[in-house]
């Protein structure tokens, strides 16, 4: 009989969390699809193209949320057994409020780890195949950006001016072994500017230790300078967001390739945050389960429900506000970025323990 009212409670409370993800999925559809409306409506495409696009991104909004969702979840299926009696045969057979928490959250944590292990990977592969498609229909031709195994790669018209640059990672505001191509409006090659180092301020390069190459009736020109200054449209916050940018990586290849990836450029400081960021979903997803049992099962009376629910919306953009804070500091160095991902998940064990406490048998 345990065996039936366990799997009872494990299938309806997973039942409950797919209907929320639905109901999620539904609204990032419908609000996201007007962008993609906008975005494409310059180009001769069919509405099935924005709208493949959505569905594509909206899975990894999704992940970002599922703390905000795994608590709704879990307080609206506590508040429905609770209410139609099912709560009371559950104590009946041996079930405490004690119990039903552990199960439930622990429960959330294990789930956390799949979403890590098969989801992630899955929803990663779709946000890379989003974002280059809409790269591939980009208006702004004249801008492009990529990296790779060998650095930074920037095409962009600066006054009028075609250049291509290339460097190796950015850090404390330098470019390493930066190659600047000029070229003419027909594309031809009009000089080769060679730089050991860039240093940024704004969107002006310092270029150190600089050679100039420029082709002159078949002989090759060199010039060699010290300093030389050049304008670009990417200043160093928007080149050092392209080495933080980990939407497209899954919490497995952070793992696997996160040498490579420091070798590649990639900010250090950002990718542990990313990684760290991704291995607390499964202990946010056991606080934030634990908290809606807290808070469901810590009274009886049916006319609570919308108080408890209105509070339950209320802790939840308090406590999303407060992660959202916490990263922000990390990231300007007010607290180490370790500590700014796990800030949030110690101060809810810290509120969890005191509720399960406190947890009553009503």
């Amino acid at each position: 009989m345990n065996r039936i009212i366990l799997d009872y409670l494990l299938k309806n409370f997973l039942k409950t969390f797919v209907i929320f993800i639905l109901v999620f999925y539904s609204f990032g559809m419908v609000l996201n699809l007007f962008e993609e409306v906008e975005f494409f409506k310059d180009a001769n495409v069919s509405i099935f193209i924005p709208l493949i696009l959505t569905g594509i991104y909206v899975p990894s909004l999704i992940i970002k949320l599922l703390p905000f969702i795994i608590f709704l979840s879990s307080m609206w299926f506590l508040l429905k057994i609770r209410n139609n009696k099912d709560l009371l045969t559950l104590k009946i057979f041996g079930y405490s409020n004690m119990k039903i928490f552990f199960i439930l959250a622990f429960s959330s944590f294990i789930l956390g780890w799949l979403i890590l292990i098969i989801i992630n990977p899955i929803t990663s592969s779709m946000s890379k195949y989003y974002e280059k498609t809409k790269s591939n229909y980009s208006r702004d031709i004249d801008h492009l950006v990529t990296f790779n195994k060998n650095g930074l790669w920037i095409k962009e018209n600066y006054n009028n001016k075609q250049r291509i640059i290339s460097a190796v990672k950015p850090e404390n505001f330098e470019l390493i072994d930066v190659v600047i191509f000029h070229l003419d409006k027909n594309s031809n090659l009009v000089e080769k500017i060679v730089s050991k180092k860039a240093n940024i301020e704004d969107n002006t390069w310092i270029l150190e230790n600089v050679t100039i190459y420029r082709p002159n009736k078949g002989i090759l020109d060199i010039t060699k300078l010290e300093i030389y200054n050049i304008e670009s449209n990417y200043n160093y916050e928007k080149i050092n967001n392209l080495f933080s940018n980990f939407d497209t990586m899954s919490f497995i290849n952070l793992i696997i390739d996160y040498k490579k990836l420091l070798n590649n450029g990639y900010n250090k400081d950002y990718l542990n945050q990313n990684l760290h960021t991704l291995l607390s979903l499964p202990f946010f997803l056991f606080l934030m389960t634990a908290l809606a049992v807290i808070l469901t099962l810590n009274t009886i009376q049916k006319s609570d429900n919308l108080k408890f629910i209105i509070i339950g919306l209320f802790l939840t953009v308090l406590i999303f506000y407060f992660r959202d804070l916490s990263l922000a500091l990390g990231q300007t160095d007010r607290i180490p970025l370790i500590l700014s991902v796990w800030a949030p998940v110690i101060i809810l064990s810290f509120f969890s323990l005191i509720g399960v406490l406190q947890i009553n048998e009503k």
